[in-house]
């Protein structure tokens, strides 16, 4: 098709909307203003819209502009007004070129009026020319753009929190996915349609469109579906027919569930209620248990009812299993830490998934033939293979694995266990480093410091940063580490024994 898009990572549901631009009518409309439209395309018949504000008199300015500015100018480059025509048409493509959304000039103190070669080069190149009179102040534009956003943004989270809680309110109906759909069919002005693994419409909400809409929606929403194909799905594609915006998403579960969407404009915030809506839709398709779900939901059952850990991991499989921390940007909120954690989990395929909002911590238990990829907005830590007896080793494992991905600002690390430490056994190892550690005398914070300090060879910086600490306490505790335990700490082979010993106390 032509124009699709697809994308690989399902975007964060939780993340806030973007700003929405402020409609040039808006600045206009303002009395307090006074600015007057001369020149290019009519602001209310173009839908013309400025995102910020910059204010530049250099006689190219493209090098400076991120596009979407009104470019605010007193015209102080410009020393001849009658004769400059060319110099001004180059001008004014440069700042279309860098996708400037319109350009003010400020009358007085340089110029008495536009210049008219201006007027002229606005028109020819369809920029929105501004005359800005001489009691407002460039200042006084930007604050009163500022002040735009501002509402707009406003609005903007309002309607995105009224629809989220409306979805969550939708989900909780007797009929959850028809409810679903038909709140985010009436959010988004548009139509809404659930598709079954094998293609067939299950649900649709709206006003449905046009046969050859339904059928664009239907062939999008192909992309997204697994059907047998080998290799990665991506999440979700796009496509325009027509002017028509349709997204396809790929609920997540692996049941093959698609999502298909149309509509004919696209607010900022509409992705962000989308996100929230496919999450819940994700839940809901995926919530019918097969035999192994079913035999592991038992597990969790019977560990609830007070049987030991070594009686319920044999119901868990022979087969190995990867433990997976994760901490994203959801904040502490419980709800908005829910929601992306459920989203986390249904990109990861994994309904085996348990939440820690104070901490910002998400654990989840997968399969170990399924390899986890890094997800926007998190960070992961990722064991090695276990068995089910040896889950709690895995645990501390991804732990690690996730204060190093932190400490080195990756997105994803995984614990490997080579060389010496594969030679001992645990029980061994753990003695150890219980009596060569006895002198910090449990210290948290000491023995904290010590593992992430080494982990990041020394830096003292680094370290601050990894604990939220400043770099001076960094130095006392190291100090003080030395002083307790009797060692060089710039010993090479101190430094060594000492991550062996800290390694075996997680």
């Amino acid at each position: 098709m032509d124009g699709t898009s697809t994308v690989q990572d399902p975007a964060a549901p939780t993340a806030p909307p973007p700003t929405p631009p402020v409609p040039l009518t808006a600045l206009l409309a303002r009395e307090d203003l006074g600015l007057r439209q001369i020149a290019g395309p009519d602001a209310g018949e173009s839908g013309a819209a400025v995102q910020w504000v910059h204010t530049s008199e250099m006689a190219d300015p493209y090098p400076y502009l991120l596009g979407g500015e009104l470019l605010l100018t007193a015209g102080v480059h410009i020393t001849d007004p009658v004769g400059a025509g060319v110099y001004l048409d180059d001008y004014v493509a440069r700042i279309v070129e860098a996708g400037g959304a319109a350009l003010g000039f400020g009358v007085a103190p340089v110029h008495d009026t536009v210049p008219r070669a201006l007027v002229t080069a606005c028109d020819r190149h369809g920029l929105p020319l501004l005359e800005v009179p001489p009691r407002t102040t460039f200042s006084g534009v930007a604050r009163a753009v500022w002040q735009l956003v501002a509402e707009a943004r406003h609005a903007e989270l309002r309607r995105v929190t009224e629809a989220q809680q409306g979805l969550a309110t939708a989900a909780a109906r007797p009929d959850p996915v028809p409810a679903v759909l038909r709140l985010l069919a009436a959010r988004l002005s548009g139509w809404a349609v659930l598709y079954a693994p094998d293609g067939a419409v299950l649900h649709t909400a709206g006003t449905a469109p046009g046969a050859g809409v339904r059928q664009a929606v239907h062939d999008l929403s192909g992309v997204v579906r697994p059907a047998g194909r080998p290799g990665p799905v991506p999440a979700s594609a796009t496509d325009s027919p027509g002017g028509t915006r349709l997204t396809a998403y790929a609920l997540g579960g692996g049941q093959g569930f698609a999502l298909g969407v149309a509509t004919e404009q696209r607010e900022p915030g509409d992705h962000t209620i989308t996100g929230v809506a496919v999450v819940l839709l994700s839940l809901l398709t995926g919530k019918h248990q097969g035999a192994a779900d079913s035999v592991r939901s038992a597990a969790l059952v019977r560990l609830l009812l007070g049987s030991a850990a070594g009686d319920v991991a044999p119901l868990l499989g022979g087969e190995e299993w990867t433990v997976v921390h994760a901490r994203g940007d959801a904040g502490s909120d419980p709800v908005a830490h829910s929601v992306a954690a459920s989203a986390l989990a249904a990109a990861l395929g994994s309904g085996l998934v348990d939440t820690d909002p104070e901490q910002d911590l998400v654990r989840l238990l997968l399969p170990a033939d399924r390899e986890p990829a890094g997800q926007p907005g998190w960070t992961l830590g990722v064991s090695a293979p276990a068995s089910p007896g040896d889950l709690p080793a895995a645990d501390a494992q991804a732990d690690r694995a996730l204060r190093r991905a932190e400490a080195t600002r990756a997105p994803l690390v995984r614990h490997r266990e080579a060389g010496i430490a594969a030679l001992v056994a645990p029980a061994e190892a753990a003695a150890h480093a219980r009596v060569l550690l006895a002198p910090l005398g449990g210290s948290t914070a000491l023995a904290e410091t010590l593992r992430t300090w080494l982990s990041l060879h020394g830096n003292w910086d680094r370290t601050a940063t990894a604990l939220g600490v400043h770099r001076n306490t960094v130095r006392q505790r190291i100090t003080r580490c030395g002083a307790l335990l009797g060692a060089d700490l710039d010993d090479p082979d101190v430094r060594m024994e000492l991550w062996f010993a800290l390694g075996r106390t997680r």
